[in-house]
């Protein structure tokens, strides 16, 4: 109850001063956080596109926040065990480019999934197995994979996968997409992440998996003291190792649910912001699971609804970047308070 409470604090401060930015600039910030919610379809804009309304806003944000829950899911197991898993983007994109390959040869959104899964394990097992056998920092190992699986995945698109027209890998094809596009129904074309559902499950039993596992209480014994668990007779190394390559698999799902639904293309030279805003959103929620599908809502709605905002309010898109930012530090300071509390 008491992170809960922190964290609401945390965001009430943080919209407080993202609300003080925009009348230092001359904008109304009840109306530029009305076109936050209304940029994410949870409420109605003035005018629609063809074929557009409220409920296809709203189904175009559920696709824009499956990826989220699953990033933050996988920062959130890799802080339960101790781990600061800053490699989260890395493991989006390798696991999304090897789903794209497998796609090639397989158009199934199953096989999308499977390769996504364990393209992502392979990379956390990696930073994992580094830690425990030449104790390198998962911080050190996790951000120079970004750099290497970066440039390793932008010269293979740039030379075999491109398309010349969009300078973007190729697609994946719509059978092995994991978002229906422009489904149409009721006179309407719709997104329909089939993902969605997967994030729900994964989430929920994550929740079940520490609160209710052996694996997921020797996960928080070795997170919170490694010498303890220890002498408790817990074989640390194998925790950890299991640790990070769980959290991978879960970055994993958040790439191909990316890379593979939301978009369906992959952009050289860039890594996904997301791996990084979910650190803001596994802190927002506690480290909890449940926790990191309330914060996911609210970070996506930040997120997706500053495109309307900037278009209805002559606003920069960076200044939801800036909000998120304040929810990053005012969440962190609400940690570390909470750590104070309890001593």
């Amino acid at each position: 109850m008491r992170k809960f409470t922190l964290s609401c604090l945390a965001i009430i401060i943080s919209l407080i001063f993202g609300a003080l930015i925009l009348w230092l600039m001359g904008k109304d910030p009840v109306a530029a956080y009305m076109n936050l919610l209304q940029g994410s379809g949870l409420m109605e804009k003035a005018k629609y596109a063809a074929r557009q309304n409220m409920f296809t806003d709203f189904m175009s944000f559920i696709d824009a926040l499956t990826p989220m829950i699953f990033a933050s899911l996988a920062v959130a197991l890799a802080l339960k065990g101790g781990f600061f898993n800053i490699g989260v983007s890395g493991q989006m994109l390798f696991a999304g480019f090897c789903a794209h390959m497998a796609a090639m040869f397989i158009p199934s959104k199953i096989v999308v999934v499977i390769v996504g899964f364990i393209g992502g394990a392979l990379i956390g097992a990696l930073i994992g197995w580094l830690k425990c056998r030449f104790n390198v920092n998962e911080v050190v190992s996790s951000i120079m994979l970004n750099s290497i699986l970066m440039y390793l995945i932008t010269f293979y698109i740039n030379t075999f996968y491109v398309n010349p027209v969009s300078r973007q890998s190729k697609a994946i094809s719509e059978a092995a997409r994991l978002t229906l596009s422009r489904f149409r129904w009721e006179g309407l074309r719709i997104d329909i992440a089939l993902a969605f559902p997967l994030a729900i499950i994964m989430a929920l039993l994550l929740h079940w998996f520490i609160q209710r596992t052996t694996y997921g209480y020797e996960i928080k014994a070795s997170g919170l003291s490694p010498q303890a668990a220890y002498y408790a007779g817990m074989n640390v190394q194998r925790t950890a190792l299991m640790t990070m390559t769980l959290s991978g698999a879960l970055a994993g799902l958040a790439g191909v649910s990316y890379f593979c639904g939301y978009l369906a293309s992959i952009q050289p030279g860039v890594v996904p912001s997301m791996g990084f805003d979910a650190i803001a959103v596994s802190l927002l929620g506690g480290n909890n699971p449940l926790g990191c599908v309330l914060a996911s809502f609210l970070i996506t709605v930040i997120s997706k609804g500053s495109i309307y905002m900037s278009s209805s309010q002559n606003i920069e898109q960076e200044i939801a970047s800036l909000i998120t930012a304040f929810i990053l530090t005012f969440a962190a300071c609400s940690a570390i308070f909470a750590k104070k509390g309890r001593k």
